[in-house]
């Protein structure tokens, strides 16, 4: 029997064109489930701004929701926000602004801005490695998003997001072999732990129904019971 997992559908519905009718309907349905505590899901507030509802991992791939909410609790963040991913990356937006950063990283040890950390992660615990590699940063090409677009982030990017406002997309990870994670941070930041925050359930639930209520109110439901997303 085949099994049809959530990255496949995702997946498949964002390379035949049909994640616009797709996708906002899943994503409906399943954080409907969450947010009446009908799953095992369980949130986690990411460092880099965002609350991830992890909805599925298998082997090296993986699909998230991320929300961007002014309603919802942040972590905080001891590096920049620039970072590379061990993974390739393509997001579906469902609501909301988001605008990516491509930057350059070089190397230059004599009039750095930045050190280079390593980022490894096991058991809800990021340990941020100091390396020997001092840089400078800037940015090579920038693109805005609105709800509907799709983006993709190749494994080794260094890149940043940014979102004023509310804002939710669908991250579909697939994980590469041999890569690693990367962040910059200051020169002097030594090696350091910070463990992840998970929320409890009924932070889980919130971060759904934020979602849920933004997708009542920007999707429409046609006449053969598909969700198209209303591009502003």
């Amino acid at each position: 029997m085949i099994v049809v997992t959530a990255y496949d559908s995702c997946y498949r519905a964002m390379r035949n064109g049909t994640a616009g009718r797709d996708i906002p309907r899943w994503a409906y349905d399943i954080l409907g489930a969450v947010a009446q505590h009908r799953t095992s899901i369980v949130g986690v507030r990411h460092p880099l701004g965002f609350v991830c509802l992890p909805i599925e991992r298998i082997s090296e791939a993986g699909v998230c929701v991320h929300v961007w909410s002014e309603h919802l609790t942040r972590a905080s963040l001891t590096t920049s926000a620039v970072h590379a991913h061990s993974w390739d990356l393509i997001s579906y937006v469902l609501y909301g602004s988001v605008r990516n950063e491509i930057i350059d990283v070089v190397d230059a040890p004599e009039n750095a801005a930045y050190r280079v950390f390593e980022v490894r992660s096991s058991k809800g615990i990021d340990e941020l490695r100091k390396t020997p590699r001092l840089v400078r940063s800037e940015v090579r090409a920038t693109e805005l998003k609105s709800p509907g677009d799709m983006y993709s982030l190749p494994a080794g990017v260094f890149h940043t997001t940014v979102i004023h406002g509310e804002a939710a997309t669908v991250a579909l990870g697939s994980g590469r072999r041999g890569m690693m994670n990367f962040s910059l941070g200051e020169i002097n930041t030594t090696t350091h732990r910070i463990r992840r925050q998970r929320c409890d359930h009924d932070e889980t639930a919130h971060a759904a129904r934020v979602v849920i209520e933004w997708l009542a109110r920007t999707c429409t439901l046609d006449r053969e019971d598909r969700w198209d997303a209303r591009r502003p």
